[in-house]
């Protein structure tokens, strides 16, 4: 299934079980727009390239367009526009004033020079750069982007439109960004299963937990995670994965990736096929990496007994349907890593007030969002008798009708 249809069909289930209007569902389901450009870059070494860059801004009711920028191959509308009604429903589930918007650039970042890189991004930005805004759309990082390129976007715009830094999140830190925010999504993931384990009376120095990606959402996670007490013993990245059941030293591990870009070669663990983490020997399964991994055969293999969604749409929906049968929980994605545009949240109203937040405000207030989206999610899971996804949509989508409803339609 692809990202769009992923999203629309968890909506559809959702609002059928909540009895909402047919009218109410195809607002919920239509984005509000869907912008695609052509992006021409000459190579340093004279060779004419053409890319195509996206940008889908699906609701506004609850405030601006929030959303990531991707630079993948991959990225086409329709992945853009299944994750940008994702994070209409995830800002919505942790009660943040934005709305949801998504895109990027089909290209392999990787393969390009930072000289390549750098205009690629500001063309982009000259392209898209009417429909963004500090009050109207603000990206942030994603799959192959960072502070870097948020800070070239920041720049371009301001060129354009005068200065704002506001306009984008996720910038270094001494150019208008947050202290935080780096390591916000993997710490939204902790706070999270963190919760989810202290309300089931389980200690987090007994659980076993297996990473797939470690990147910056699963490297952060590993070491809060670790920092905690909890046993990591597998690790995965694009090159493959290791396993220890004694436990992964995160430390070490850390600081082999940041020498060498990979987990490939670290002597803490037994290498293993990288598809083969999914199905490891584990008490909780984090999928921090690409959507859709998790399908109904990957599903029969799963020994876990919860699965934490860092990545955006890890598990399939036949897949869920199958692990809920089996008795394993699902921690949804709209919950689990809303840590990240939390942070990105408290940038942008740093951004707007011109001032700077310490690391216990920001700490104290992350912690304090996830903490009652969890609670929220899990009391109305137990009340209804419905997986934690079911609720967390119910109170998403909840909030996005009674929005679009109070504003009317003309």
């Amino acid at each position: 299934m692809k990202a769009n249809e992923i999203a629309d069909y968890f909506v559809d289930r959702t609002t059928f079980a909540m009895g909402l209007s047919d009218n109410i569902r195809r607002m919920l389901l239509t984005p509000d727009r869907q912008l695609q450009v052509k992006i021409v870059l000459e190579r340093d070494n004279g060779e004419v390239v053409t890319f195509t860059g996206f940008r889908v801004q699906h609701s506004n009711a609850r405030g601006p367009y929030k959303g990531g920028l991707r630079y993948h191959p991959l990225v086409d509308r329709d992945e853009a526009q299944g994750l940008a009604s994702l994070m209409t429903w995830k800002t919505a589930l942790v009660d943040i004033p934005y709305g949801g918007g998504k895109g990027g650039i089909d290209c392999e970042a990787a393969s390009l020079t930072p000289r390549e890189l750098e205009i690629l991004t500001r063309k982009f930005v000259r392209a898209v750069g009417s429909v963004i805004g500090p009050y109207d759309d603000i990206p942030a990082p994603d799959m192959n982007t960072n502070a870097r390129v948020m800070a070239w976007i920041m720049d371009e715009y301001a060129k354009i439109y005068g200065f704002n830094p506001a306009v984008v999140t996720g910038k270094p830190v001494d150019l208008f960004g947050s202290l935080g925010r780096e390591e916000a999504t993997g710490q939204g993931v902790f706070l999270t299963t963190e919760a989810f384990l202290q309300e089931r009376g389980m200690e987090m120095s007994r659980i076993r937990l297996a990473i797939q990606g470690f990147g910056n959402v699963g490297s952060w996670a590993a070491h809060f995670f670790h920092r905690a007490g909890a046993k990591i013993v597998a690790v995965s990245d694009v090159r493959g994965a290791i396993y220890n059941p004694e436990g992964i030293d995160v430390v070490a591990l850390r600081e082999h990736v940041r020498r060498y870009g990979a987990i490939l070669g670290f002597e803490g663990g037994d290498a293993m096929p990288g598809d083969g983490l999914l199905t490891c020997d584990c008490d909780v399964l984090i999928p921090a990496a690409m959507g859709g991994v998790v399908t109904r055969d990957i599903a029969r293999g799963i020994r876990a007994r919860v699965i934490v969604e860092a990545a955006n749409a890890p598990v399939l929906p036949e897949a869920e349907d199958f692990l809920t049968d089996k008795g394993v929980i699902v921690l949804p994605d709209i919950l689990v890593n809303a840590g990240g545009v939390t942070v990105s949240y408290y940038e942008w109203v740093q951004n707007i007030q011109q001032l700077r937040w310490t690391p216990a405000q920001i700490l104290e207030g992350l912690t304090s969002k996830m903490r009652e989206a969890y609670g929220r999610v899990s009391a109305l899971s137990r009340e209804k008798g419905v997986t934690l996804r079911e609720a967390a949509y119910i109170i998403a989508i909840g909030r996005v009708a009674k929005a679009v409803t109070l504003r009317g339609a003309y």
